[in-house]
């Protein structure tokens, strides 16, 4: 079996789903890239990537710099293809975060049905459900995260994480407020996705430790280790790293090894596919630590991210960005969550287990580019 045909198609959405103040003064359209790839004995995997920025680097490094290193190649050979890709980046490619891990996610897509098995269990089951926590995006108002956070509890959902919108002072008006809406034994996280001081984050972690909080997570850029060792000693309440650390399993090693982080993160999207999210969940559990799989912004990589989830131990939350209408585009359906707040995995169908909308990505396509392989 091998690879004879790469498509993609620029699906635009049309809207920005964040502030002017992340949005900044560059065009934020928050597009996807829809990626199929077809082997010899028609078997098709699917996946969709990152193209928030610009849609053109994201369709360019597909299609320019991934394609020729698939094409022709057996879907089984994924470490080959994930080491190979990982030359290519040092040696000038210099992918962006959310590169090339769709490309890996198709290959077990097509894996997986070859097997006629769902995906977790082509990885080896260790479950077949997670409790969902909701996770905001910025908000405006310190209401708008206690409406957010009661409307999902009412839901049935498990937990809420909130991203607040900053400076600090306003971050803690919100912990504080959305704590006393939803009562003292409701799972609570916040990522304010932040550059706070040293002291700051000390601050607002006694206040996340009072108001038992689950976790306090990427309170510095990812980058600053030296910070998120001093808060790791400092503070009693986890602190979860990594979500954007580049060089997948090797970054997450050095921040393990600086005891700068108590959860690791990782994704399908953002740390090369199932395979590197895999790499970072078995390194993690090796040395006694959680990886909470963080969203992808998309739901048809989410229910990649759900199957990596139920095929290991280490992790306790599937991460729900809502509201879903925003990060459904386009697959179809909404994710698999029962009115227990607990989603499911699919059973019925092999390989990821969910279908794309195809009428709609024909219509808000873009751009098609389709490549073959010509032996």
């Amino acid at each position: 079996m091998i690879i004879t045909k790469f498509e993609s198609w620029w699906v635009e959405r049309g809207k920005c789903l964040f502030d002017e103040k992340r949005q900044g003064g560059a065009k934020m359209g928050w597009d996807v890239l829809v990626i199929k790839l077809t082997t010899d004995t028609g078997i098709e995997g699917i996946a969709t990537c990152m193209a928030a920025r610009s849609g053109a680097v994201s369709e360019s490094y597909l299609n320019e710099t991934v394609a020729p290193v698939v094409l022709g190649r057996d879907p089984h050979d994924r470490e080959a293809i994930f080491q190979e890709l990982w030359i290519i980046d040092r040696h000038e490619a210099f992918f962006p975060v959310f590169l090339p891990g769709p490309v890996d996610v198709a290959l077990w897509d097509i894996c997986a049905k070859e097997a006629n098995l769902p995906l977790y269990k082509y990885i080896g089951a260790y479950r077949d459900s997670l409790p969902v926590y909701a996770s905001s995006n910025f908000l405006p108002g310190i209401q708008d995260y206690i409406d957010e956070a009661l409307f999902y509890k009412s839901k049935g959902i498990k937990g809420y994480k909130m991203h607040p919108a900053g400076p600090v002072e306003f971050d803690m008006q919100v912990h504080q407020a959305v704590r006393d809406a939803v009562g003292p034994d409701y799972a609570l996280m916040t990522d304010p996705v932040g550059d706070y001081t040293i002291d700051e984050a000390v601050r607002v972690g006694r206040q996340l430790e009072r108001l038992n909080f689950e976790w306090f997570e990427e309170p510095f850029r990812d980058f600053e280790l030296y910070k998120y060792t001093e808060l790791c000693k400092t503070l009693d309440i986890p602190i979860a790293a990594t979500e954007t650390t580049r060089g997948c399993h090797w970054g997450v090693a050095q921040v393990i090894n600086q005891h700068a982080a108590d959860i690791v993160r990782a994704d399908v999207s953002w740390k090369d596919g199932i395979t590197g999210t895999l790499k970072i969940a078995h390194l993690a559990e090796a040395f006694g630590l959680n990886v909470e799989i963080h969203t992808t912004t998309m739901n048809y990589m989410d229910m990649a991210n759900l199957h990596v989830s139920c095929a290991i131990k280490n992790c306790k939350y599937f991460e729900y960005f809502v509201p879903e209408d925003n990060y459904r585009l386009p697959m179809k359906g909404d994710l698999p969550i029962d009115e227990n707040g607990i989603i499911h995995v699919p059973q019925d169908k092999p390989g990821v287990g969910v279908e794309l909308d195809w009428d709609l990505i024909e219509h808000a396509c873009h751009n098609y580019i389709c490549q073959e392989y010509k032996g």
